[in-house]
């Protein structure tokens, strides 16, 4: 799961290992730490004149080194007022800043400047991932403006640094729009009113099942309604979940009213206190125009509480395509990815939360009904990042 990600996010964490490195070893040449020119020892001591606490010997230390060196003497520059060290703007480092960095903390402070390659290879590893463009735009100004004035202290592991950016950046993405799915059915009135959407063969059935199942272990009753009563045999493979599970199944002729069977399942779930309906729809695409008019209809007929997309983590780009139309057309509630455990890229299930503003609740991970996870950030992220097994 996910390996192609991770396999991506290496080219990023070398290109910003090298620069810090380039930097460190530019920093300690400064500092005096390597074999230097005549010309690189006079900027060295000028540094550590800068650097040193601001008693009444500085200036004249500076001054001295300078001369020493055969350098041109310096001043030190006037300390900013409050006003203006709070209105720096944080990409803007002065040389007293970095000298005092380098010779007192043993750190150096990273720049716009040297995060310009790792950033393009992170865009690059990203949407090689399946990233959306949008996405991957957003998720490296945010790792850019985590970055950026972070002090690496010499010596430090540059990958972890990397690393963490990275999960601060996909945890926050990915929590924008969260929605806890066992507190939205424990909060809703019954009969909560499910509805599911989506293209033709990507496992929408199968998901119906799961999340029937899912709702049983936390003792709530369910009843299934077969909307899909479009394609040949939809009917009757609704009906093999139901009788697994031990679930009544609502049903009428194939080409009939989907609609009006979702209704019919509604005033059965009222009038035998069930607790949730789980309506099946015929599989569609966006350019259907009559398929996607008649699933209009069937939400403003039905007036689901919640709209649930399902498509295949393995679509890539092309499942955050479909979920954006379909949210343009009947907005959707939430989604439902997969086939995840052969995803290898991740990006779809990064993308399509942030392209339709709308949260992914769950992740098929099998083909069993308990192969079903109820989506959590931290749970995807630490797997993206090759942090917990697949």
């Amino acid at each position: 799961m996910f390996s192609r990600f991770k396999e991506k996010l290496s080219g990023f964490k070398e290109a910003l290992s090298s620069k810090i490195a380039e930097k460190v070893s530019q920093a300690e040449k400064l500092a005096g730490k390597k074999e230097e020119t005549p010309e690189q020892q006079a900027i060295g001591s000028q540094a550590k004149a800068i650097a040193a606490p601001a008693d009444g010997n500085a200036a004249n230390a500076a001054s001295e080194n300078s001369s020493a060196s055969g350098a041109t003497s310096a001043v030190p520059p006037a300390k900013p007022s409050n006003g203006e060290a709070n209105n720096k703007p944080k990409n803007r480092f002065s040389f007293l800043d970095k000298a005092k960095s380098l010779i007192f903390e043993q750190e150096v402070i990273l720049e716009e400047k040297d995060l310009e390659e790792p950033m393009w290879a992170l865009e690059m590893a990203l949407m090689e991932s399946d990233v959306a463009l949008p996405v991957a735009e957003e998720i490296v100004r945010e790792v850019k403006s985590d970055l950026v004035g972070k002090k690496k202290k010499i010596g430090a592991d540059t990958g972890a640094i990397a690393e963490q950016s990275l999960r601060n950046a996909l945890v926050a993405l990915l929590s924008r729009n969260y929605l806890d799915f066992d507190e939205y059915i424990k909060s809703k009135e019954k009969p909560v009113k499910i509805l599911f959407v989506g293209v033709n063969g990507t496992g929408k059935t199968t998901s119906i099942a799961k999340v029937a199942r899912y709702l049983m272990n936390q003792n709530y009753s369910v009843v299934l309604a077969a909307g899909d009563t479009f394609r040949a045999g939809a009917i009757e493979q609704l009906e093999v979940h139901g009788n697994a599970l031990g679930i009544k199944v609502v049903k009428h002729k194939t080409g009939g009213d989907p609609a009006a069977v979702i209704f019919d399942a509604v005033e059965y779930a009222k009038a035998h206190n069930k607790d949730v309906v789980l309506a099946d729809t015929a599989g569609r695409l966006h350019t259907n125009i009559n398929l996607m008019d008649q699933m209009r209809k069937i939400v403003r007929v039905t007036k689901p509480d919640l709209l649930i997309f399902v498509d295949e983590a393995i679509a890539g780009n092309d499942a955050v395509e479909r979920a954006r139309l379909f949210n343009e057309s009947v907005p959707i509630g939430g989604s439902i990815l997969t086939k995840t455990d052969a995803d290898a890229k991740g990006g779809s299930a990064i993308s399509i939360a942030y392209i339709t503003g709308k949260p992914v609740l769950f992740l098929g991970v099998g083909q069993t009904y308990p192969d079903l996870v109820k989506f959590e950030p931290n749970w995807l992220v630490d797997r993206l990042m090759g942090e917990a097994e697949a």
